[in-house]
């Protein structure tokens, strides 16, 4: 049997289109998923959207089911929640997680997915990828009992991030961001709230994911002497300056890199990327993280929503994209 599915695609930078494809008939061990559900992750879609992936991150900033190349025309996305309508006996009807970019349905092989636990409503899963950064960024640099710890920049990732260390045991912790309705946010994950100029000092751990420079630096100054500070913002080809005088070298302050293309080195050797989504996925039962989904459209709108999110049309942490009139 011919199955036909639509494809999300940048013709070119600026310009969208749903494409007809073609799904293979999978063998014994692929899945058919027909989707339910798909994420905009805001910040690295617009950034692909508009054609601003530089020319030497092309390699490192390829999705896993990406088809075509940067800037254009290429197929991206990778938060995909969907059915298994064929597959292994063991995963038919099961919803699962899939880092595939927006499509309708799609063949992949069977390890390319993950059960969504019951407890976790499907819509609320296509959060899972930027969790299991979330849980990535806090086994390199996991806060102990009673610390002080500050994540600068209220996006998608911050947010991700900001709810999980709500919950250690002691741990004050105080998202700091530019857009004060980020307050409204940190609110609902049960965490304090500053502008940049407010923010609280002395903090023993500080989370930096605002992309800027000025948050970067604002995320040192905000450290007490031998903190550290988690960078977990992406610069593609953009300089960054910092001041490194002052407190820097006397404070003995460290900045730390976390990227979620490795799994951590503290658990390299005891965590696979298949246990990292899992436990990304159990996360997500508490409904808290509803809160960083912010609008949801149909996917024939899936152009229109990507040009508005990239003009500043449509504000957004997660944009939940609709399958089948879900």
């Amino acid at each position: 049997m011919t199955r036909t599915a639509l494809a999300f695609w940048l013709r070119a930078p600026g310009v969208g289109e749903l494409r007809p494809v073609t799904l293979p008939e999978p063998s014994a061990d692929e899945v058919l998923v027909r989707s339910r559900y798909s994420g905009v992750s805001r910040g690295t879609e617009t950034l692909v959207f508009t054609g601003g992936v530089p020319a030497s991150q092309y390699a490192a900033m390829r999705a896993p089911f990406q088809e075509g190349d940067f800037p254009a025309p290429v197929k991206y996305g990778y938060l995909s929640v969907g059915e298994v309508e064929q597959g292994p006996a063991h995963l038919r009807g099961r919803t699962v997680f899939c880092l595939h970019p927006h499509q309708s349905a799609y063949v992949v092989p069977a390890e390319a997915v993950t059960v969504v636990p019951a407890e976790v409503p499907a819509a609320r899963a296509v959060l899972a990828g930027t969790v299991e950064t979330a849980v990535n960024a806090l086994w390199d640099a996991p806060p102990l009992v009673g610390d002080r710890v500050t994540v600068v920049g209220g996006g998608m990732v911050g947010c991700a991030v900001t709810a999980l260390l709500a919950r250690f045991p002691g741990v004050r912790v105080e998202l700091v961001d530019t857009d004060p309705a980020r307050a409204e946010v940190a609110a609902a994950l049960g965490v304090d709230f500053a502008a940049p100029d407010n923010a609280a000092d002395g903090r023993d751990l500080v989370v930096h994911a605002s992309a800027t420079a000025a948050g970067l630096q604002r995320g040192l100054d905000l450290l007490r002497p031998e903190g550290t500070l988690l960078e977990l913002s992406w610069y593609g080809d953009r300089p960054v300056q910092l001041s490194l005088g002052g407190a820097f070298h006397s404070g003995r302050l460290s900045i730390r890199s976390s990227q979620v293309g490795m799994v951590a080195p503290a658990r390299r050797g005891s965590r696979s990327y298949t246990d990292r989504m899992a436990l990304a996925l159990d996360l997500l039962a508490d409904p808290a993280f509803d809160t960083l989904i912010t609008g949801r459209s149909p996917f024939a709108e899936l152009p229109d929503v990507l040009a508005r999110l990239s003009g500043g049309d449509l504000p957004a942490l997660c944009h939940l994209i609709t399958y089948d009139g879900e």
